[in-house]
């Protein structure tokens, strides 16, 4: 049986990306913090009592890159019933 050698794909290090894969990683970082501080901005204001959970869960839960501030906004705030 061959031995089998197993090749790592190296890292492209910040010189040698593209034009495009430079805007693209910059502007994705843009985005990720604008969430992150808008969504802890939030959280500083809201009163508790229109927060599912804990403010503090909250927090910590917005530091997961675009999945936090996603949740929080989706799932973390309470929403005014609808008026009939």
């Amino acid at each position: 049986m061959a031995k089998r050698s197993k090749l790592k794909a190296r890292k492209k290090t910040w010189k040698e990306l593209s034009p495009l894969a430079k805007f693209g990683t910059i502007t994705a970082a843009l985005v990720q913090v604008s969430l992150l501080v808008a969504a802890q901005r939030d959280i500083s204001r809201r009163p508790a009592e229109e927060i599912r959970g804990s403010k503090a869960l909250w927090r910590a839960a917005t530091l997961i890159n675009f999945v936090g501030p996603g949740s929080y906004f989706t799932f973390g705030v309470k929403r005014p019933a609808a008026i009939k």
